[in-house]
């Protein structure tokens, strides 16, 4: 692939695809509620550290920033994901053209980007996902770079990458385990004696090394948690085939021939100098497959193909004017097609509708849970305002003195970072949780005499206190079935709440 291969610009047709998938997102940002995740994050944020349970420090720091700069609302929350969902779509274009793709191919990598339906799911919220692929990208392009500049100085930006990478989400070590298995497989193998690699990985584990002296301190509860979180049965585990079929899926079938055809191309005579990037893509997918990982995991290694299959296509369709113009339209009849699936454009009522028309097909499917009359991608958006006033009746009507040391726990992450979330405005004390980072962050000051319970059948509740009592019940419309429930108003603990705390942890 010569670098001198004259090839234009299309930043003015990228620029708007750009502009058109993140105004996108800020006009629907507000259309439905909260995120289960980023009512959680928002407490993370509000116990700044160096580490957490189940994910690591950055998007907790990131959540605060915003916090503090652009506040609460959804629109604020949720304007840093939309803004990453442009980038990666001018990511992906200059990968077309780093790699030697025209204005064309660079057009049709950006507008794979727009209607992918894991990602129009993951860059409407505040969470690590929506900036995944952004370092999967950049590490990736870095690696290009060297290859086809003969710039080994390319390694130390993957370290920053890498770094940053495993201060948002470990699964950064996919893409790095992949490059170097693709380095080791080619001639690309010269740049592994650089000297310039001990500096990338010093500064990798520089980065990183906050989040690892915190792992260690704390025994690496991410691990104990990934485990039990494989064991818990909501997992969806994919055979071989159901996986592939996932992949096309989740990331819009009409788009399937690109990535393979970008996968094809790496073994292809134009694509030799770069064979090192497919075979890394290529074992990403076929690990992340072995391991039966959730079939999103892999969906950051996507740009990739999408602009190394636009370059393919480009130079296939050369002669063929129809597929050049026929293929962009197909994409975008399919992306306006499944947008209302993914995204929140339509009510409640109207989306049911569509949903019944593609005879209640889900293009993503996160966990393995009982029907609902929404996705979980969207049910996890309602019913925690409603939670947290139902719950707030049940306080205020305690005798103040028993107000005063009465704890709210919650058997789930979401429903106390709720509590945290709303409580204030109707005059709630932070909650307590057995669930993930709340349960390291202890009971507080309460000692359990005058608990009032959130996600408990009552049942478990009974071994450890004296009196067992339904206070209300929480069934907010559209919610996801294990947010419906009674809540209990439970006194007389025993054994203590502290001698009781290290043993109820739920990771």
């Amino acid at each position: 692939m010569p670098l001198d291969e004259k090839r234009g610009s299309s930043s003015p047709v990228v620029l708007p695809i750009a502009c058109l998938v993140v105004l996108a997102h800020l006009l629907t940002a507000s259309r439905y509620g909260i995120f289960r995740d980023e009512l959680y994050y928002i407490a993370c944020a509000r116990h700044l550290g160096a580490g957490y349970v189940d994910h690591p420090p950055l998007i907790a720091w990131i959540t605060w920033i915003v916090l503090h700069t652009l506040g609460s609302s959804l629109l604020a929350l949720r304007l840093l994901p939309a803004l990453a969902s442009g980038l990666l779509v001018w990511m992906t274009a200059c990968i077309a053209q780093e790699w030697g793709g025209g204005r064309y191919a660079q057009f049709l990598a950006a507008l794979s980007i727009a209607p992918v339906p894991i990602y129009l799911i993951l860059q409407h919220w505040l969470t690590m996902n929506a900036f995944e692929p952004l370092c999967w990208v950049g590490i990736f392009w870095a690696a290009s770079r060297i290859i086809l500049r003969q710039n080994p100085r390319y390694l130390v930006l993957i370290g920053v990458l890498a770094g940053i990478g495993l201060e948002n989400k470990y699964s950064i070590v996919f893409p790095l385990v992949g490059l170097l298995f693709g380095l080791l497989l080619t001639p690309e193998r010269k740049w592994l004696r650089s000297q310039y690699l001990a500096i990338s990985v010093g500064v990798a584990v520089l980065l990183f090394l906050p989040n690892l002296l915190w792992l260690v301190h704390h025994g690496f509860p991410f691990l104990e948690f990934e485990r039990n979180s494989r064991q818990s049965g909501s997992r969806i585990l994919r055979g071989p085939v159901s996986f592939l079929v996932d992949q096309a899926r989740i990331m819009n079938p009409v788009l399937a021939p690109l990535w393979l055809l970008g996968l094809a191309y790496f073994f292809t005579k134009e694509g030799k100098a770069l064979r090192s990037i497919g075979i890394a893509a290529l074992f990403v997918i076929l690990l992340l497959l072995g391991m039966q990982a959730k079939n999103y995991y892999v969906s950051p290694v996507y740009p990739v193909l999408f602009a190394s299959g636009a370059i393919f296509l480009e130079r296939l369709s050369a002669r063929r004017v129809w597929i050049r113009a026929a293929y962009p339209l197909c994409i975008l009849v399919s992306g306006c097609a499944l947008a209302p699936l993914v995204m929140p454009i339509l009510s409640p009522q109207r989306f049911l509708a569509y949903h019944h028309l593609w005879h209640d097909f889900t293009p993503v499917v996160f966990e393995d849970e009982p029907d609902r009359p929404l996705p979980q991608y969207f049910s996890d958006e309602f019913g925690w305002e409603a939670m947290t006033q139902t719950t707030a009746q049940i306080f205020h009507h305690l005798p103040p003195q028993e107000q005063a040391h009465t704890a709210i726990f919650a058997n789930d992450y979401g429903q106390a970072a709720a509590i945290d979330f709303f409580g204030p405005r109707y005059g709630l004390p932070a909650s307590i949780s057995n669930s993930e980072t709340y349960w390291l962050w202890g009971p507080h000051q309460y000692d359990g005499q005058s608990v009032i319970v959130l996600g408990s059948d009552g049942s478990g509740d009974r071994e450890h206190f004296r009196s067992v009592e339904p206070a209300g019940n929480v069934n907010a419309e559209y919610s996801r079935d294990d947010e419906r429930y009674t809540i209990f108003m439970c006194r007389g603990i025993y054994p203590p709440l502290t001698a009781l705390w290290p043993h109820i942890k739920a990771w």
